[in-house]
């Protein structure tokens, strides 16, 4: 679904991401892991049309080039990000932000269908359904974005840091949600620092390190990798 060649991303005279590739299959959850800093979300950024970049390839469905799309084209090929920090419209309530989520659709019986769905997978949403945006609580607000992103039925989805900020608790409920959506179908890109439930829920992962991709493999192999563990698991190297 995803066959990214050769990207590069400068931030003015810094190149902040320095010719990756990463492919990302049908109906799998691959994870991008790293630090602070590593280029991941500036990856995401420049996927989903949000950040300027060079690639020798960026193919979405092996046919629809991505140096060549708007942003806003991009959720009509499937294509839709949930953004780091929600972004969610504060002064909106949770339904016209669902609304606005299904803006590309004309579909309006299932739009409002779709909508009751969300609004199963996510009771919270439904109990406050015209509440502002603003006022519900972090893992609330991260509920919506992902609901919002979904209300466009894309084939694609770019999470981005979806469990930053939040309460242990909120992040199991929002990591249940993600592992559900994915097999329920959906494929997954996810940017994520928490590397431990990152590649508890993955296929495949990527390592990001200044700009560069340094491992690749099966999640469920790099989760026993010393070199990950040590780095991103917070074990310390029994040698000496």
């Amino acid at each position: 679904m995803l066959d990214i060649q050769g990207l590069t991303v400068h931030y003015g005279g810094v190149q902040a991401v320095k010719g990756i590739g990463l492919q990302v299959r049908e109906r799998e959850l691959v994870c991008l892991i790293g630090c602070n800093g590593a280029g991941k979300t500036t990856t995401l950024k420049a996927i989903a049309g949000l950040q300027p970049f060079q690639a020798t390839q960026a193919l979405l469905d092996g046919q629809h080039d991505l140096s060549r799309m708007p942003a806003h084209a991009r959720l009509k090929h499937g294509l839709a990000l949930v953004p780091e920090g929600r972004g969610v419209f504060t002064r909106m309530s949770i339904e016209e932000n669902l609304d606005l989520g299904a803006g590309i659709r004309t579909d309006k019986a299932d739009i409002e269908n779709d909508k009751e769905h969300w609004y199963t997978m996510f009771p919270r949403l439904k109990e406050r359904r015209k509440q502002l945006a603003g006022t519900l609580s972090g893992g609330e607000q991260q509920m919506l974005a992902i609901a919002r992103a979904l209300m466009g039925r894309p084939r694609c989805l770019l999470l981005d840091e979806p469990s930053m900020g939040l309460a242990p608790i909120m992040v199991e409920k929002i990591f249940d949600v993600v592992r559900t959506i994915h097999q329920q179908g959906m494929t997954v890109l996810l940017v994520e620092q928490n590397a431990h439930i990152a590649l508890q829920i993955a296929d495949r992962a990527y390592v990001m390190d200044s700009g560069l991709i340094d491992i690749e493999g099966q999640a469920a192999d790099l989760i026993h990798d010393p070199r990950i563990r040590q780095a991103y698991l917070g074990e310390q190297s029994t040698s000496v």
